[in-house]
């Protein structure tokens, strides 16, 4: 998998690994290590000029893996970075 923002790449074999990635960019989130819903917040919040309020809720239902997932193919659908599944990127 690989995030795109700009001309910087994360990668990762998991939508979390770029997420944590992301986290530990983020030179202004205060709380890195805590659990991931948190940063996710923050992150969606940041961007609530993008996207509009309707896709800023995080269901507590969904495991993290998969919210990872929707917020790395929510920013790319809303311009606010590029994700793509790669089958060959190791």
């Amino acid at each position: 998998m690989v995030f795109r923002i700009d001309k910087k790449e994360y990668r990762g074999n998991t939508a979390m690994d770029i997420v944590r990635a992301l986290e530990s960019d983020a030179q202004e989130y205060p709380h890195r290590g805590q659990p991931v819903e948190r940063f996710l917040r923050w992150s969606l919040e940041s961007l609530s000029r993008q996207i509009p309020p309707r896709d800023l809720h995080l269901s507590r239902r969904v495991k993290a893996e998969e919210l990872a997932l929707n917020y790395l193919c929510l920013r790319d659908e809303y311009g606010a970075g590029q994700f793509r599944i790669d089958r060959d990127d190791r």
